[in-house]
């Protein structure tokens, strides 16, 4: 990476030498923790360039007074270069105003660093786990899948452009009563591949035409041996075969959205392995896990209720509202059970962990945070461990919701919805609310022409760019940067816009948080577009004023960074930037 500084990691070290200046003269006490100083843009825009809580939060464990430290403060920060003045607002934060040709620099820095521009050594290498989609291994991805797959995939590489190692993990559910009812499923499929008319689907089973060639093929290998033979002499192999064709059908699925994971767990070796026996072995020995009675169900009458003695973790011990077991009363375990040992596996080769879940599984977030803490804190440093909730999608077309059921067979999906509308689309789309936020999918909107729809207007402002730089290139033009001084406050504004990029890719990885890239690339093609609106009623305003250039040059080498940016915004959703629209 080019050794290019940014505005942001500049005045990052400014404050981080004044504070150090004001130690050395004895103003300020040594050693103070600054982990919880910032420098960021305030959200009035009149109140400054930058802003920081330096003097806030350093003031009480330094036993100063707050205005005191920042004025203090302001004196050291008034003689860094570019500073054109600095002031103190309300009981200490310090707003900071930037001369243009910081900005300037900037927007040089955007154009040295090219597509690591943002990029951080924040992570220092640590490596985070994160595991998402892990869908039943039972069928085709649908777009109850797509929302967790785009957050998780988009999170892996927002936190690898922030400095970690990123391990994609995918943990296939194949234990449990479901993989045998796709077995079953498939041996009715095998036998209709023989020639057997077996009607309709038996009730319980998945009807699904998905498992059509699944028989085929498997007609293809035993011929009749297992058309007629008790279930237990082929549900094993059954289950095995189709659950390895089931996870080939959703590599390829989650291949049209360019999600590739760099593992995928099996539960069933899990539990081969004696990993949830290990787990339960380590969890008494610390006493966390105690045989015991859960309390009877409410609503329950005692002549309902049997009391079964069951293993229970020690989930209340860690804020949960009571213990839980991890094992059924017919000795199988239970899924919390299986997935505390499955994490405390993942736990032994990262720092940290992130889940991505559907929102249906909040339930169980608390006791399985609770299990990691005990699980990977005997030393005293639990693994950091977050679970990220995903509202469902609901379909929309023509104003009427598209049905899903994957039981059922009739459910839409994820390769029809990328074959309608293109991956770029749904990707974007997934990043344009808050995941735990309900989201429509409306395929009639998501590919509207509009500045309505964030897809489109995002795409165009790069597309636009493009555009102005062929045609300028078509008259002579080209991008230069010998004149920027003649750009006014108008492009300012676009480069200041511009120039948070670098702590937005910080902030939103430590928040786990890859949506604040698209609701950055939001503003960004907002405020483009909206300059370019001004060059449609002042001539004096497009970036290509014919008769001076100088002046076009710059505005041309400013519109070639905000194209970059776009581009390395994108690329961390996942996204393509378009040439042409």
């Amino acid at each position: 990476m080019t050794a290019v500084q940014t505005i942001h990691a500049a005045f990052v070290g400014h404050i981080a030498a004044a504070l150090d200046a004001l130690e050395k003269a004895g103003t300020l006490p040594g050693g103070l923790n600054r982990a919880a100083v910032t420098v960021e843009p305030p959200r009035d825009p009149s109140h400054g360039d930058l802003a920081t809580n330096a003097a806030m939060v350093l003031a009480k464990p330094a036993g100063m007074n707050p205005r005191a430290l920042a004025e203090a403060l302001v004196s050291e920060l008034t003689k860094v270069p570019g500073v054109a003045s600095a002031e103190i607002a309300g009981p200490g934060f310090i707003n900071l105003w930037v001369d243009a040709s910081a900005w300037l620099t900037e927007l040089r820095a955007i154009a040295a660093l090219g597509g690591d521009y943002g990029r951080s050594a924040m992570g220092q290498g640590s490596t985070v786990n994160i595991e998402y989609v892990s869908a039943n291994p039972t069928g085709p991805m649908h777009m109850g899948h797509c929302r967790g797959a785009v957050v998780g995939d988009a999170l892996a590489t927002l936190l690898e452009f922030a400095g970690h190692k990123v391990i994609r993990e995918y943990y296939v559910n194949d234990a449990g009563a479901q993989v045998d009812v796709l077995a079953r499923s498939a041996h009715v499929r095998y036998r209709e591949a023989l020639g057997e008319a077996v009607g309709a689907i038996p009730e319980g089973l998945y009807p699904g035409e998905y498992l059509i060639p699944v028989g085929q093929a498997f007609a293809a290998e035993f011929g009749d041996k297992y058309a007629h033979s008790p279930e237990a002499d082929w549900l094993v192999l059954f289950r095995t075969r189709a659950v390895a064709a089931m996870l080939e059908m959703i590599k390829a699925d989650l291949a049209l959205l360019g999600i590739h994971h760099d593992l995928f767990s099996s539960e069933a070796e899990l539990q081969a392995a004696g990993k949830p026996d290990e787990a339960e072995k380590w969890l008494r020995a610390h006493d966390l896990v105690y045989d015991g009675q859960l309390e009877a169900p409410k609503g329950k009458t005692p002549e309902d209720w049997e009391p079964v003695e069951l293993p229970l973790f020690r989930s209340t011990k860690f804020g949960d509202d009571q213990d839980r077991p991890i094992k059924k009363s017919s000795g199988e375990w239970t899924y919390f059970g299986a997935d505390l040992a499955y994490h405390f596996q993942k736990a032994q080769s990262a720092d940290a962990l992130v889940d991505i879940w559907g929102a249906d599984h909040a339930g169980t977030v608390k006791r399985i945070k609770a299990a990691v803490a005990a699980m990977t804190g005997a030393e005293g440093r639990p693994t950091p461990f977050e679970v990220k909730l995903v509202q469902m999608v609901q379909l929309m077309k023509g104003g009427q919701p598209f049905k899903m059921s994957k039981r059922a067979g009739n459910f839409v999906t994820l390769a029809d919805v990328v074959e309608m509308v293109g991956k770029d689309v749904v990707r974007f789309t997934m990043l344009t609310r808050k995941p735990d936020a309900q989201m429509d999918f409306d395929f009639d909107k998501v590919v509207e022409a509009s500045k309505d729809n964030p897809v489109f207007y995002v795409q165009y402002a790069h597309a636009r760019i493009r555009s102005t730089l062929r045609k300028a290139a078509a008259e002579g033009f080209a991008p230069g940067d010998a004149a920027l001084d003649q750009l006014g406050e108008e492009e300012l504004g676009l480069i200041k816009l511009a120039a948070q990029f670098p702590r937005l890719v910080e902030a939103a990885a430590v928040a786990r948080e890859p949506h604040r890239v698209a609701f950055f690339l939001q503003d960004l093609a907002a405020a483009f577009h909206g300059y370019w609106n001004v060059g449609n009623d002042r001539p004096e305003k497009r970036f290509i004023v014919a008769q001076n250039s100088a002046l076009t040059a710059a505005r041309l080498y400013l519109a070639t960074q905000i194209g970059q940016l776009v581009r390395n915004g994108l690329s961390l959703l996942g996204v393509e930037a378009v040439e042409e629209m």
